[in-house]
């Protein structure tokens, strides 16, 4: 796996346990089953494996965690997007749920 470069510049070892707990704390009380989240997590370690990259940011690995949320539940997203891009007021909350809802809606062709 890749060595994550923080925001900090510092640089750390890949830890599976940190980015499943990441998940899971977004996950927390919401319907969603214990697989669905392993293969969220196969499928990030998948891309960043085959990213022949030797070092990622953690935001590369945060942009992969919220497609994965979105994917399986949309309030969990919410709930990590909120503190992955730091969400200072309540128009912010207003965007990403609209962004959301959005998506969900069938589109007219």
């Amino acid at each position: 796996m890749p060595f994550v470069v923080k925001k900090n510049g510092s640089r750390t070892e890949y830890a599976a346990a940190k980015l499943r707990g990441s998940l899971m704390l977004a996950l927390r009380k919401r319907p969603v089953a214990a697989a669905s989240v392993d293969t969220a997590i196969q499928s990030i370690e998948e891309k960043l494996l085959t990213s022949g990259k030797r070092e990622v940011d953690s935001g590369y690995i945060g942009e992969l965690v919220m497609q994965e949320l979105k994917r399986l539940d949309n309030v969990a997203y919410i709930r990590f997007a909120s503190v992955y891009k730091n969400f200072e007021d309540l128009a912010e909350f207003q965007d990403a749920i609209a962004e959301v809802g959005q998506e969900r809606k069938p589109r007219k062709p």
